[in-house]
């Protein structure tokens, strides 16, 4: 997998450019991984309800054709875009979302951050009284009875890492965003993911300090390992 390492660059024409290089791939097109920050921005997903944007002010509001609510990107959050051909890959799209979780989860144990999964709400999660701690959510994903979906429950956590993609084709666009040091502030203007009352943090808010590069670099290698054919 090729690693493009973008840095700072508007959300539109990065959205347009991997719109144009997953209609103009080929079989034969190697896979690439893009890694970069926007400035602030307000993403609206195809499920997306302009409700869920309770006061943008002076900051965009861009619809796209990926999955999810609204969420928002801005500077010290790192942004990853695998562009993959799933069906050379030769997995599905649910192991695919599976794979993405486990590279963040794996680079926030670099960090010495335990991230968790939370049943019917895709992202990564850390507990707020103890960002170390390894044990279970009673939250977690886990087998229902009678097929019945769990609600989300986000009691004692905060969201770190937010996932919305696209496949087309058999090939991914979109990706995940990693919070590193953020101006927290404009999550209070959405309901982030589509979840009133949702609270985002980033590295920096749990003691973690670091760098945009350094979470860049381990992020790049745990997907380009985690997405392997």
């Amino acid at each position: 997998m090729l690693i493009r390492t973008l840095g700072t660059v508007p959300y539109l024409p990065t959205y347009a450019d991997m719109q144009a290089f997953t209609a103009q791939r080929s079989e034969d097109t190697p896979d690439e991984l893009w890694l970069c920050e926007h400035p602030p921005v307000f993403t609206l997903g195809m499920a997306g309800a302009q409700h869920h944007v309770v006061a943008a002010g002076d900051i965009p509001v861009v619809p796209t054709n990926r999955g999810g609510q609204v969420t928002y990107h801005g500077p010290g959050q790192v942004v990853a875009y695998p562009l993959i051909d799933l069906q050379r890959a030769r997995y599905y799209v649910k192991e695919y979302v599976y794979r993405l979780e486990e590279a963040v989860i794996r680079t926030l144990a670099h960090f010495g951050v335990t991230g968790h999964r939370v049943a019917s709400a895709p992202g990564i999660y850390v507990r707020l009284d103890d960002p170390q701690s390894h044990a279970q959510l009673p939250q977690r994903p886990q087998k229902s009875v009678g097929g019945a979906r769990q609600a989300p429950d986000f009691t004692g956590l905060g969201k770190i890492a937010a996932l919305g993609i696209k496949v087309s084709r058999h090939r991914t666009y979109h990706g995940v965003a990693l919070n590193v040091a953020m101006d927290l502030e404009p999550y209070q203007r959405i309901n982030p993911c589509g979840y009133a009352g949702l609270q985002s943090i980033d590295l920096s808010t749990i003691g973690v300090q670091t760098t945009w590069e350094e979470v860049a670099g381990v992020l790049g290698k745990q997907l380009t390992v985690r997405l392997a054919p």
